[in-house]
């Protein structure tokens, strides 16, 4: 039976890559360094194992459902499938993601180069938007293959930019790594953990995944379980370029207190290129984040004008895409730093389920694919999660945190997991006991999602 050549596993890898590794990912790893000071490799575990590892398990785990994110979110509920699968969607898109490639844009390749004064101003960062999520609709309207071969162009040179600045980074650091500051000094790999959540490439994992797995269909695999070890294989490919970027940029970051204390990661990468490479090398890089943005967004936007045009079908494609582009420009106009602090109790909030799921996906065979699994853990899951990115967000439940505090590893922020587990092991023992039951709702889900 027909198996990927290496070749072929590289190349599927290098294009999962490419999805995965947009300008936004940049930012991150940076501001976790000079945080983390002496910490950083610590805390970069904990960054890797959801920033690269999650996603990872998200593109083999919508693999194994033999279908996309509504596939293995259908699996819980039918509704919670469609609500699920549009939270994400909004997150990666009009939320979170879209408006991210613009605010970074403008922090790595205009204000970089702006007078002082006319940073503390709105109105370069309103023009900045304004003219980069025209050029995205613009292009969204057609998307065609000079994106395509932009993108292509890009990949290459933000890694050749990246591989050059952690030599001369290692070679000659512009500063010496400092002490690890808030949670870092305390417990630096959970809050990496929670920091990789803020690249939101889990979720966009399974949304990718069925790209991964329509391309190696392509090449003439029809077997699912050699479809899911192709899959596998090239999602390791990604993860191990994913990882080497983020360790690059961690280091980089750490040695960058010099600098002193920066609003987010798009100034702190910013200086660090100054330092090393002069205004000349700092703007070479906002010109190619700048480029690799657009084309980020310019995929995000026709993904998400697609799928909420087939939701919503009164609704034209083209209509769409305007709606989304200018919602995210009114969205991408509260600052990079102020983005990045509201994502964090929505991600909070979502995260944890989107990993449940995932986790099931690979146990489903061995719990029969009880319905009740799935829905046990995800309440659980959600009773804690959805109260965490509440409370973030301001809210004052201080008597429900005050019980939750109880919970093993609440305080590191990953408190929903015993309840997850206790919760698919009700659910277990609930579909086991109900055997008859469980077969029906199992042929459906399988005559509806193609579960085997």
């Amino acid at each position: 039976m027909r198996e990927l050549s290496k070749r072929e596993t590289v190349t599927i890898g290098l294009m999962l890559f490419a999805l995965f590794f947009g300008a936004g990912n940049m930012i991150f790893p940076p501001a976790l360094g000079q945080a983390a000071g002496t910490h950083v490799w610590m805390a970069m575990l904990g960054f890797i194992i959801t920033g690269v590892g999650l996603p990872l398990l998200g593109v083999v785990a919508v693999g194994l459902a033999g279908g996309g994110l509504s596939t293995l979110a259908n699996r819980v509920h039918p509704l919670f499938g469609v609500i699920f699968t549009v939270i994400v969607y909004l997150a990666i898109g009009p939320f979170l993601a879209i408006p991210r490639t613009g605010t970074v844009s403008y922090e790595m390749a205009v204000l970089p180069f702006l007078p002082a004064s006319a940073g503390q101003s709105w109105l370069p960062l309103f023009l900045s938007t304004l003219v980069f999520f025209a050029v995205t609709f613009w292009l969204s309207l057609h998307p065609s293959k000079l994106v395509d071969r932009i993108g292509k162009l890009l990949t290459p040179l933000l890694l050749l930019t990246i591989a050059l600045m952690f030599v001369k980074g290692a070679l000659s650091p512009i500063g010496e790594i400092g002490a690890p500051v808030g949670p870092y000094e305390k417990t630096p790999f959970f809050k990496g953990f929670l920091e990789g959540y803020l690249t939101l490439d889990a979720l966009a994992a399974m949304v990718f995944g069925i790209v991964v797995t329509t391309a190696v269909r392509e090449q003439g695999i029809t077997d699912r379980k050699k479809i899911s070890l192709a899959t596998a294989k090239a999602g390791i490919v990604a993860a191990l370029g994913l990882a080497l970027v983020y360790l690059a940029l961690g280091y980089l970051g750490a040695t960058s207190q010099v600098l002193g204390a920066s609003d987010n990661g798009g100034q702190i990468l910013s200086g660090v290129v100054a330092q090393l490479f002069g205004q000349g090398g700092a703007l070479l890089l906002g010109v190619a984040v700048t480029l690799a943005c657009i084309t980020t967004s310019v995929g995000l936007v026709t993904a998400c004008s697609r799928y909420f045009s087939d939701l919503f079908p009164a609704i034209s494609y083209k209509t769409m895409a305007a709606i989304l582009c200018v919602f995210s420009t009114a969205v991408a106009n509260v600052g990079l730093t102020q983005l990045i602090s509201f994502s964090v109790p929505v991600l909070i909030a979502i995260y944890p389920l989107a990993i449940v799921l995932m986790l099931l996906s690979f146990l489903h065979t061995a719990f029969r694919g009880y319905s009740s699994v799935y829905i046990g853990a995800i309440i659980a899951t959600a009773a804690i999660s959805l109260i965490d990115g509440l409370v973030l967000l301001g809210a004052k439940l201080d008597q429900i945190t005050a019980v939750y505090k109880n919970l093993p590893l609440y305080e590191e922020g990953i408190g929903w997991l015993l309840p997850a587990i206790a919760g698919s092991l009700l659910g277990f023992l609930w579909g086991s006991l109900r055997p008859r039951r469980s077969q029906e709702k199992t042929a459906y889900r399988e005559k509806t999602s193609g579960t085997p």
